[in-house]
């Protein structure tokens, strides 16, 4: 990947908004986009030949497709009103998305060489919560998909961190396949703020210095980040939500290695 912006802001209008797609800011197996949707209308699309996890950001819908009626996905009012519901859909699948209330979704897509999982909707109930981290470096990260769900690629989760801390600390990366050490993977960070003028500092940077980053997060941002470190922090006076979606080559899991100047702090 060349040194280069890796961020990406789109305030999503009506409709499907690509913020990117395959091929762009080094990411090879990740597309991101924002499905806005006034109630009463609807949204049509073929997964092609990626598989498509469909997480809801906030608001009502049902998803349908030939051989599966999802009636009524969707319970909270946005991203800092409980875990998500995610729709996981894959590779050749005509699905649409019809909005009971107002929705606005998040869509991640993957290169799919195998069928997966049937079209599957995975409640709040199946998400799994955790705090991690101390000090000014705590916060709860939600796992929605995980290595045990049949996904070529995905590993998908949300992040929430409590005025002024900092999250992806000590820095960490995911850039090289070497287990049980470290896996490739892939990962976008898509960013939403409590109250929403809030904003956060996100950093990528790799040992050899070919990509130096800093960026200023606000609402909607997504940052691409095909290697490298990349901590970040919120604003005192905000929540920082932030989904990240991994998508792994050969693996899939929570597994990176640890910036070796700061891994000290760890264990202080």
């Amino acid at each position: 990947m060349s040194k280069g912006k890796l961020l990406i802001n789109l305030e999503p209008k009506q409709g499907f908004n690509d913020v990117f797609r395959i091929g762009n800011y080094g990411m090879n197996l990740t597309s991101f986009g924002i499905l806005k949707l006034a109630q009463g209308t609807s949204y049509k699309a073929n997964t092609g030949e990626f598989e498509v996890a469909l997480v809801l950001l906030g608001g009502k819908c049902s998803v349908k497709g030939a051989d599966f009626s999802f009636d009524e996905v969707g319970r909270r009012k946005n991203p800092f009103d409980g875990a998500p519901h995610t729709v996981y859909l894959p590779r050749r699948t005509e699905y649409e998305v019809v909005a009971i209330t107002d929705v606005e979704i998040a869509v991640n897509e993957a290169p799919a060489t195998r069928d997966t999982a049937k079209p599957t909707v995975i409640t709040p109930e199946e998400t799994r919560t955790f705090s991690i981290g101390r000090d000014n470096f705590t916060r709860n990260a939600t796992v929605i998909l995980d290595e045990k769900f049949d996904s070529e690629h995905f590993y998908i989760g949300e992040g929430m961190i409590p005025s002024g801390n900092w999250s992806g600390y000590p820095s960490h990366r995911h850039d090289i396949d070497n287990p049980p050490e470290e896996i490739d993977m892939e990962e976008t960070y898509f960013y939403m703020f409590n109250p929403s003028q809030g904003f956060g500092i996100q950093k990528v940077y790799t040992p050899d210095g070919r990509i130096d980053e800093t960026y200023t997060v606000k609402n909607y941002d997504t940052v691409a980040i095909a290697e490298g470190y990349h901590p970040l922090c919120g604003a005192p006076g905000y929540q920082m939500y932030y989904l990240w979606t991994m998508s792994g080559k050969n693996n899939r899991g929570l597994i990176s290695s640890m910036d070796p100047d700061h891994k000290w702090v760890v264990g202080k």
